[in-house]
């Protein structure tokens, strides 16, 4: 099972409390947390796009780098982690994503690759002029898939002539190509995300589900192999949990509550009321889960607390689920978690028995 980490590119990381480490992103922040996965035997990171925040006490997410950007510079401080970056896809056109993407590629030949979004906070593009209306949220599949499409052909043949809705490319060309290809991967979970996902993305990432319950996720990775069936293509699945280990389980729940005691209402509550702005999708998008009252003091993520012991077991009982390809994690404590995951954790998980054997420390000087 496959090991990514999902790079704190926001401040703060991925909880919304005024208990939990504060910390600005930096450069030098992301490329120790990758080296130190990458030290760890992880096979990938990936980092988000985010272009406004959500306030608060915490100022949540007001203060984030930009991903095709940052993801340049770790390419050239790595030499063996996949690297993914997130394409804004309604500020990015897909002829410059691409041709970004190649530049990257150059870097770090046949490492690199793209997730694809399709905007879901209205701000974020409306404070630049650039939202193209509340409609949108009913088209925005339509819109990325002829997007995809534009930058598959790009990066595969060079060459796009795609006459859409939304692109109309006039013989586009772009020069070098990737010689390994560059993988494009999705995080939607709605019907239309899933079948843009089984049509288009080479991986899918999904929320894991609940407090210690490793499977609750199962039934969004059915859904993906039936969207899969559709197309003819098999899309393996890749979870995003939250580890918070500790020598005991209660170590780690001590954590975990005063991480939810600190919960930032203000930042919490501009984040449900943005997630509310979509009428016409269904309950069962990635937005909805994230600002469920219930966890979203860390977006609801699947969320493993316990001992060492425990939190290898439960990550090992992922892989059992059908579609699985590996799981994306996220710590409270990104440099610390990762270092207590490398050394105290993997080891003792069945499902990366090979590469915990062979797996080391991240010297700390390049820390």
């Amino acid at each position: 099972m496959q090991l990514g980490v999902f790079i704190p590119i926001g401040n703060n990381g991925w909880l919304i409390s005024e208990n939990a480490p504060q910390y600005m992103p930096t450069f030098e922040l992301n490329k120790a947390v990758t080296q130190k996965a990458e030290g760890y035997g992880f096979e990938f990171a990936l980092s988000m796009i985010k272009l406004r925040g959500f306030g608060g006490k915490t100022e949540f997410w007001e203060h984030a780098l930009e991903s095709f950007t940052l993801m340049a510079g770790l390419a050239a401080v790595t030499s063996k982690i996949d690297l993914y970056a997130t394409a804004a896809t309604l500020v990015m056109p897909p002829a410059i994503t691409a041709r970004m993407a190649a530049t990257i590629d150059s870097i770090a030949p046949g490492r690199f690759g793209i997730n694809l979004v399709t905007g879901w906070q209205k701000p974020e593009y409306s404070q630049m002029g650039l939202w193209p209306g509340d409609d949108y949220f009913a088209k925005r599949y339509t819109y990325l898939d002829e997007y995809a499409t534009v930058l598959r052909e790009l990066l595969e043949t060079g060459h796009s002539d795609l006459e859409g809705e939304f692109f109309q490319m006039e013989d586009c060309r772009l020069s070098p190509r990737p010689e390994k290809g560059v993988k494009m991967v999705c995080a939607g979970q709605s019907s239309a995300g899933m079948a843009f996902t089984a049509k288009h993305a080479d991986y899918s990432f999904c929320f894991g589900k609940g407090l210690n319950t490793p499977t609750a996720f199962a039934a969004t990775a059915e859904r993906l192999a039936v969207a899969g069936k559709e197309t003819g293509r098999q899309v393996a699945c890749y979870v995003l949990f939250m580890v918070i280990a500790d020598e005991t389980d209660d170590a780690a729940m001590a954590r975990w509550d005063h991480y939810k005691a600190g919960a930032d209402q203000e930042a919490l509550d501009w984040m449900a009321d943005q997630g509310s702005q979509d009428k016409s999708s269904g309950k069962d998008t990635n937005v909805r889960q994230m600002t469920d009252p219930t966890s979203a003091v860390n977006f609801n993520m699947g969320t493993l607390v316990g001992s060492f012991e425990n939190v290898a077991r439960m990550l090992d009982e992922i892989d059992t689920v059908e579609g699985v390809g590996g799981v994306m994690l996220t710590f409270d404590d990104f440099l610390a978690g990762l270092d207590t995951f490398g050394q105290r954790v993997q080891p003792l998980m069945k499902t990366r028995v090979g590469v915990a054997d062979v797996a080391a420390p991240v010297p700390e000087a390049l820390a």
